[in-house]
């Protein structure tokens, strides 16, 4: 019963979250030469520690279900995608990069950001 409703969570979730993640991307993401590497850099270190380890366990949660959507229903790339760039890892934007120029994965990017009047990604 429990592990049920944690999957219809999780699907629901990814139907929601996902599409708003990706449309809420800058178009320069990618190929905007400053990257910002700390949200929180003004605030006391324990706040950036907290942050920083609730965003991993956000991100190991999405691609953990992203991975189990690609057996079950729901948008299973997508949803790893969007777990990638919460984590925290040496050579994820490399990685990002990497996953984002698949022709299939950014047709799909692209087409959601269309349909919410967004610019598409720049890679």
């Amino acid at each position: 019963m429990f592990l049920t409703l944690l999957a219809m969570t999780v699907f629901i979730a990814s139907i929601v979250l996902v599409p708003w993640i990706i449309i809420e991307i800058p178009s320069d993401y990618f190929t905007h030469p400053k990257r910002q590497k700390y949200l929180r850099e003004g605030q006391p270190p324990f706040i950036q520690w907290v942050f920083m380890f609730l965003k991993n366990v956000a991100g190991v949660v999405f691609i953990i279900a992203g991975v189990a959507m690609l057996f079950l229903p729901g948008q299973g790339i997508l949803t790893i995608i969007v777990g990638l760039f919460f984590v925290d890892f040496p050579y994820k934007y490399k990685v990002q990069k990497w996953i984002i120029r698949q022709p299939g994965v950014l047709k799909a990017v692209n087409w959601l950001r269309k349909k919410a009047k967004r610019y598409p990604l720049e890679v």
